[in-house]
């Protein structure tokens, strides 16, 4: 919804529940209460949609519940009669009480002192101090029906006023103790029905209380001078709830007709009706220092957002102009103290002067671009100021004003009508054939329609280019060469060809409803949707919705910063090097962006090396990481190799480069500051891989090593024939507590006996009396003595169960000849075969060991598989020992070997 305000008004919450009679907000949580007649208590968070806490009061109405945040409590009234307080976070009762002798209507909380006041029913007010045990102090009667409300005056907190269904409204003292008066100081009388909620005018600024009744009339009375000064008609029911908004220059009431009306606070104008028909509209509830309201209905809560929480604020040079409600106040940078300037991403100590009150409610304020002068737009007009002094320049109607990169300007106004002024007198006005929905000021005139933006010449009426996007803001950079639309989602950086519309022009060549296609240049689509942004030279800095401090250079993101809360980009300071940023509080904050680096980086772009060169000059040494990072993403890897300070950023800019003894040396200057414990070896690792792609084995071999990477070692050594590197691997691994590695490792080399140790020492018992039998038929034995006294401890019966082929021979099938042919293959192995024999060797490996013994007997087998004098006789296989003891069950199998 739009309003003449230009208030957008946004649901943050509608949440369906029994009737709610009474809304608040928590001040720091993102909280709001809901009292039901139920008798319960609803806590949503607004932000995530949730219902955060909940609990019983009674089973009769809560009419009211405030949040007591010094105390940590809520606060409740019902129609049994009592108050009662709940801690908030542990949903404790902290005290009960019996206040009054009917219904209680509400309860006010005293804004410092522990005081709450409670009206009833039973036609009376009641004080009560809840640091005195919640004593009685005061009783305050004089109504002549039920008080429905009472509320402090902000301005005077020892004055509250209360309205009844007896047609008047009061105004009464406290004294702070018992047998004080308690007698009205006055009355006001003027509605035709009962009164049913009253609330005082936020801050004081304004003598004012409001009113609404059963009359269907909302009423604004000056306390000071006791008289009705406005009457609000339009409600078609008992208005039930009305309040000043404590930010903005509005008036909400609410009522049982079932809409929230929005009234502006200084003309009284209706500025908008709300219905999300829940039914009847019992509550309002403000946040101070926020835009958000919340609504109870017969049915359900609901939280809205009025307008934009963003300051209006504008800076040009150092000079920062801001509102505050209508006051119009300034602040520069240029005269901060060195001494007390803040450091990086710290709040500014300004000094802050008032300039005074603007003739309108400000809701834009910008400099002209000599800054000079500043406009200020809001309810329905502008008016243009000196900036030096509130000093009236010029005025007008207009629902919006923006200015030119000329000094011109033009408005619009409440009929789409367009006006451009030159030197502050009108030039020429137009209406597009469209709705136009927003305008938008710099290098040409933006103006929105339904699916579309139109931008337009400031010397005449003439269309220079239609583009199909909907942006929400328009930037131009200073020279006005590039443009960002911002969208919601997204954003475009265009780049506007200002000679090649010019030729246009002069070649009189007719344009069509698209305009000039040469007049703008698509450059970039980032996928960020952004609160604020500007430009800096060619680069654009933004403020994301993930509140990242981004800035943008052709097209590549560089995050400056995170932010800890909402901020909005104010202006850049190129002498300080800052870009000041701003919050809903108008806290100013400084971050440094170089304007020299921003230079360098657009020289770069350009490929103009000697401008950027000169930059570099200027730029500090801590820049340069950053620098680098920039460099490597253009794709000029070396030339950032040179500059990075970075270890691990030059380690993988050498990588890349494939300078792989660059990138070792690195790795050992980080080796030198890293922790002894955390050596880096993922880097070895990844260096490794790389050379061993490039084929630099030797570097390999250290990187893997270094790396304790014994997979790649294994597999280096394995493929180029290093027998003397896989035994190393072999003992690495063993020392590592590697055992399938170890054992592939010493396999391969025939170094049986000691990869049968690396599987004892892992405690791989029966895989090892497996390898035994296989491989080592000697060290059977002692293996399975090994297992049996293990498995004993666990089962001796399954223990017993093993054969010792030193007492059974007999079980196990040729296990004389397996003897024999160890001692063959042991015997071969102290004469290797050379590399060329491998085709004839080759044969060896499909043989059966078993079947050859059979066939030509051991020294026939060894002579064989020789091919020569025997290098070494195998001793006599000795006769089969006969048992001496019966053969226990499950013997272990015989395996053949093989060579």
């Amino acid at each position: 919804r739009k309003m003449p305000l230009r208030l957008d008004i946004k649901k943050k919450l509608s949440a369906r529940s029994d009737r709610v009679k009474c809304v608040d907000f928590h001040p720091s949580e993102p909280w709001t209460l809901s009292a039901l007649y139920s008798g319960n208590i609803f806590i949503w968070d607004y932000n995530t949609q949730t219902l955060v806490k909940q609990f019983e009061v009674c089973n009769l109405p809560v009419r009211c519940a405030k949040f007591v945040t010094r105390k940590q409590w809520i606060a409740t009234a019902s129609d049994d009669m009592h108050i009662r307080v709940f801690n908030y976070n542990s949903l404790e009762k902290a005290h009960e009480f019996e206040a009054h002798t009917d219904y209680i209507r509400y309860i006010a909380i005293h804004p410092t002192l522990p005081y709450l006041l409670s009206s009833s029913d039973d036609m009376s007010i009641k004080l009560w101090d809840w640091d005195k045990n919640w004593q009685n102090l005061q009783v305050f009667e004089s109504h002549a029906h039920y008080v429905m409300m009472c509320q402090w005056n902000p301005k005077d907190t020892n004055i509250f006023c209360s309205c009844s269904l007896d047609r008047s409204i009061k105004v009464w003292g406290v004294s702070g103790g018992a047998g004080g008066s308690s007698n009205c100081h006055f009355t006001l009388t003027g509605h035709q029905r009962g009164v049913n909620c009253v609330e005082y005018s936020p801050g004081g600024e304004k003598p004012y209380i409001i009113s609404g009744s059963d009359d269907r009339t909302v009423k604004i009375w000056d306390y000071q001078t006791k008289q009705c000064i406005q009457t609000l008609t339009g409600h078609t029911n008992n208005v039930s709830y009305a309040l000043f908004h404590p930010a903005l220059p509005i008036i909400l009431t609410g009522s049982e007709d079932g809409t929230v009306r929005i009234w502006h606070g200084s003309t009284y104008r209706l500025e908008a009706t709300l219905s999300y028909f829940l039914e009847r509209v019992w509550s309002i509830s403000v946040l101070k220092g926020s835009n958000t309201a919340a609504l109870g209905y017969d049915e359900g809560t609901v939280v809205i957002k009025l307008g934009s929480e963003e300051p209006v604020a504008s800076m040009h040079s150092g000079k920062i102009i801001w509102a505050k409600g209508n006051e119009i106040q300034t602040a520069n940078l240029k005269l901060l103290d060195e001494g007390v300037a803040a450091r990086e991403g710290e709040k500014v100590p300004l000094s802050v002067k008032d300039m005074g009150a603007a003739e309108v409610f400000p809701q834009y304020i910008a400099h002209h671009p000599n800054g000079r002068l500043f406009a200020v737009c809001g309810d329905g007009e502008f008016v243009i100021y000196t900036a030096q002094a509130l000093r009236n320049k010029s005025y007008g109607p207009a629902l919006e004003f923006v200015w030119a990169h000329s000094g011109a300007y033009a408005t619009r106004d409440s009929n789409g009508k367009i006006t451009v002024f030159q030197d502050f007198k009108e030039s020429f006005s137009f209406k597009p054939q469209f709705n136009v929905e927003e305008i938008f000021g710099g290098r040409l005139l933006g103006i929105r329609g339904g699916d579309f933006i139109c931008f337009y010449d400031w010397t005449e009426y003439r269309l220079v280019r239609r583009i199909d996007v909907v942006p929400k803001d328009v930037i131009w950079s200073e020279d006005g060469t590039n443009v960002v639309l911002i969208c919601p989602d997204s954003f475009y950086v265009l780049r506007h060809d200002k000679e090649a519309v010019q030729a246009s022009l002069v070649s009189g060549v007719a344009v069509d409803e698209d305009g000039i296609e040469a007049a703008f240049d698509l450059q970039n689509e980032i996928s960020d949707k952004v609160i604020s942004g500007l430009w800096v030279g060619d680069c654009f800095v933004y403020i994301s919705h993930a509140q990242r401090l981004t800035c943008l250079v052709a097209g590549s993101q560089e995050t400056l910063a995170h932010l800890d809360r909402v901020q909005y980009l104010l202006g850049y300071m190129p002498e300080q090097s800052k870009l000041y940023l701003i919050d809903k509080e108008l806290n100013v904050t400084p971050f440094t962006l170089h304007m020299a680096l921003i230079e360098y980086q657009s020289a770069i772009m350009r490929k103009d090396f000697p401008t950027a060169e000169t930059f570099f000059a200027q730029l500090p040494e801590s820049l340069h990481n950053r620098i680098a990072r920039f460099l490597e993403n253009q794709g000029y890897q070396a030339e950032a190799l040179q500059i990075s300070k970075d270890d691990e950023h030059r380690f993988e800019l050498a990588t890349q480069l494939g300078k792989l003894q660059m990138a070792a040396d690195i790795i050992v200057s980080i080796s030198a500051q890293a922790n002894p414990a955390m050596p880096p070896r993922g880097k070895w690792k990844n260096l490794g891989d790389v050379a061993l792609e490039q084929g630099d084995f030797t570097l390999a071999k250290r990187c893997f090593s270094e790396a304790k990477d014994l997979g790649a070692l294994f597999l280096l050594y394995t493929s180029v024939g290093d027998a003397e590197g896989v035994l190393n691997t072999g003992k690495l691994a063993e020392e590592s507590n590697i055992g399938n590695i170890a054992v592939l490792c010493y396999l391969l080399l025939g170094e049986t006996k000691r990869a049968l140790q690396v599987l004892v020492n892992a405690n791989r018992l029966p895989e090892a009396a497996f390898f035994a039998r296989t491989y080592c038929p000697s060290e059977l034995s002692r293996v399975v003595q090994i297992w049996t006294e293990d498995l004993a401890k666990v089962n001796q019966a399954v223990a017993e169960s093993l054969a010792d082929p030193a007492k059974y021979p007999d079980l196990f099938q040729d296990y004389d000849l397996t003897l024999a042919a160890e001692k063959v293959f042991e015997a071969k192995r102290k004469n290797p075969p050379v590399a060329s024999a491998y085709a004839t060797e080759k044969e060896f490996l499909e043989m059966d060991v078993i079947d050859e013994m059979k066939k030509l007997g051991p020294d026939g087998f060894q002579s064989m598989l020789l091919k020569g004098p025997l290098a070494e006789r195998p001793a006599a296989v000795p006769e089969p020992v006969k048992p001496v003891a019966p053969a226990p069950v499950a013997p272990v199998a015989p395996v053949a070997p093989v060579a």
